[in-house]
């Protein structure tokens, strides 16, 4: 895979790092907790083909500006940096991609910031808080691979975490929303590399507990395309089939052999999907 170019970006509310790669269009791409890094992101490789992705280092997350305030880590300010990147970066509209929690941000860029979207792609995520009364969810308390999964992350937190140690407890972490673990290797080949940023995930475990913008959705207008794999351990495939109904531009594709990755697990329909998408909104 080659290299994603890096560039800061001076905006009103701060510097970010970005890192782009492809042609065309212009697309954002991130994740909440995530940080990136010039080998790239799964998800965002995906939309190399078509589009120009900037995919994105939130606030602590790399060489982006820090928090001052706690509550610059939350959903809703992180909506604010990704609109200050894209009016620095000149764009009078983009388009927004994300994947899991990334997919939630999505959803509060469309609420408030539609005017500012082409289309919006929504990935294995949730409207609001997904695990307490779901036992299909891998964080809700009931689900068999719940203590595992949490100490995979409390683990991953660690910066003094050795990189086989690291890349190690990745992969089981990983395995643990594959609809098919054993292709792991086959599904996970670019050597792509990326941390988890501690300080942006403990805000995360918090606010997600009060977490629900399911009134709002009808407040989304950009066309919308959200696709999740039918044994999503994550964001059970519920979360998606309510958002189809209350966002009212939007398309549901579910995939039927896939867990919380179909960009992978089912990576040449998906590639499908998004493209029929473009093409019916163009």
């Amino acid at each position: 895979m080659n290299c994603w170019n890096q560039m800061l970006v001076e905006t009103s509310r701060g510097t970010f790092e970005v890192f782009t790669k492809g042609e065309g269009n212009p697309i954002c791409v991130t994740h909440h907790y995530s940080e990136f890094n010039e080998t790239g992101d799964y998800f965002a490789e995906t939309f190399t083909k078509t589009h120009r992705v900037y995919l994105v280092n939130l606030r602590e997350a790399g060489n982006s500006a820090k928090a001052v305030e706690p509550y610059q880590l939350s959903m809703l300010e992180t909506i604010f940096d990704l609109e200050a990147i894209r009016v620095a970066l000149g764009f009078e509209k983009w388009s927004f991609a994300g994947h899991s929690t990334g997919g939630m941000l999505g959803l509060i860029y469309g609420i408030y910031f539609s005017s500012s979207l082409k289309f919006n792609v929504i990935v294995g995520a949730a409207a609001r808080e997904y695990s307490t009364f779901s036992p299909d969810c891998i964080y809700n308390k009931n689900h068999p691979n719940y203590k595992r999964m949490q100490e995979l992350n409390e683990a991953l937190k660690k910066s003094d975490l050795s990189l086989e140690k690291r890349h190690e407890l990745s992969i089981e972490r990983t395995k643990l929303s594959l609809y098919e673990p054993d292709r792991y290797n086959e599904y996970f080949n670019l050597h792509s590399k990326k941390k988890i940023s501690a300080s942006r995930m403990n805000f995360f475990n918090r606010e997600i507990q009060i977490f629900d913008v399911t009134k709002k959705l009808k407040l989304i207008s950009v066309p919308t395309l959200i696709m999740c794999g039918k044994y999503d351990v994550q964001c059970p495939l519920t979360y998606s089939l309510e958002m189809n109904e209350l966002i009212l531009n939007s398309k549901l594709v579910v995939f039927r052999h896939s867990n919380h990755y179909p960009f992978l697990e089912e990576s040449e329909l998906f590639k499908k999907e998004f493209n029929n998408f473009i093409k019916e909104i163009s």
